[in-house]
């Protein structure tokens, strides 16, 4: 009973630490001008990020391991380094003739 109590408490840990690092790239993007909103329900946590001037660029990202991941399930960036996934994110959903954000 002790391993799976263990293993429990890891793996609420490790949704925390999750969830925080979400929320460190949600303030980072929210910065360049997106919006974005930690979501938890379902399996894993994610943050929801969309441009306000085009509703449809939105992108669900995920953080697991040392990286954050695209919904496809291919890598962004490090976890790390939120500064480059938020311009990535930036990048990828600004509208034709925006700026990318600074």
């Amino acid at each position: 009973m002790q391993t799976q109590q263990t293993t429990e408490t890891s793996a609420t840990d490790q949704t925390a630490a999750d969830i925080a690092d979400l929320e460190r790239l949600g303030a980072v993007v929210a910065r360049l001008g997106l919006q974005a909103k930690v979501r938890t329900a379902g399996r894993l946590p994610y943050l929801d990020v969309r441009n306000p001037r085009a509703g449809r660029l939105a992108e669900a990202v995920y953080v697991q391991g040392s990286s954050y991941w695209w919904s496809w399930a291919e890598r962004i960036a490090p976890r790390e380094d939120a500064t480059a996934t938020a311009a990535i994110l930036a990048r990828v959903l600004r509208t034709v003739g925006e700026e990318p954000a600074q």
